[in-house]
């Protein structure tokens, strides 16, 4: 069943003082699975952060429409769009936007205090996420005094306290060290194995090898797309590779 269903979007920007008008987007349509994890490639200017904005209701499309369940997004009148993020949407984010002033429990806790629940049920939600996390013994700590690889298992530990149907990952080994940041993929592939379904946009080849498909943007349009199939990560990266030279004129390798 699909989860996702982006139909046709056209995303236009219009520039200042009556310039040239920028098409973000200019008909994207893909859909996405439950339990699928798919990541979304593309140079810079491709359109893939725009696309992201729109599928997590921060930004409205010109033209076309995202689904979720079956749900338009574009129906959710804009007083109701926060509470549907809280309840359908987890972010994970390279910045990792947490508060410095909050524990790292209390930063995990909060879409829960947001939406209202009791804290006797957020105790009892955050104890095997923290556990499958491996930030059990550092959940009274403050996000300055833990590493980058800690904050950003406390940042997943937050996207999932809420059960979210669609977990969005915005270059979330962007800000991480090489050993954090494989760390961290593991765990996104644990996840998913459990069946969360992700969608992640990246720069990283090695990143998107995680995926089990793998859309390229380019000129705001699906270029192409790839799907891991029986590959093994280290193909399933060369053939990333590839077609990110074939995106950038660079021809096969």
């Amino acid at each position: 069943m699909a989860i996702l269903e982006v139909r046709g979007l056209k995303k236009v920007y219009s520039a200042r003082l009556g310039g040239d008008k920028v098409h973000a987007l200019t008909g994207v349509s893909f859909s996405v699975e439950a339990g699928e994890f798919v990541a979304i490639m593309g140079e810079s200017g491709s359109g893939k952060t725009t696309l992201l904005n729109i599928i997590a209701s921060f930004d409205k499309p010109t033209s076309g429409d995202v689904l979720l369940e079956g749900k338009s997004l574009l129906e959710i009148p804009d007083d109701k769009l926060a509470a549907f993020r809280r309840e359908k949407l987890g972010f994970v984010f390279q910045d990792f936007n947490l508060l410095d002033t909050f524990t790292l429990r209390d930063n995990i806790f909060l879409p829960l205090v947001l939406a209202g629940v009791d804290h006797l049920e957020m105790a009892r939600r955050i104890t095997p996420i923290a556990r499958s996390l491996g930030i059990e013994e550092i959940l009274g700590k403050y996000p300055y005094e833990v590493s980058g690889g800690q904050k950003q298992r406390a940042a997943i530990a937050r996207a999932l306290i809420t059960n979210p149907t669609l977990l969005l990952a915005d270059e979330p080994t962007g800000a991480l060290d090489s050993k954090a940041a494989t760390a961290l993929l593991q765990q996104f592939d644990a996840l998913n194995q459990g069946g969360q379904t992700i969608f992640l946009v990246t720069h990283s080849a090695n990143a998107a090898s995680y995926a089990g498909r793998v859309l390229f943007i380019k000129d705001g349009q699906v270029f192409q797309q790839i799907y891991r199939a029986g590959r093994d990560r280290q193909r399933m990266q060369q053939e990333i590779a590839d077609t990110l030279r074939l995106l950038s004129g660079g021809g096969q390798a």
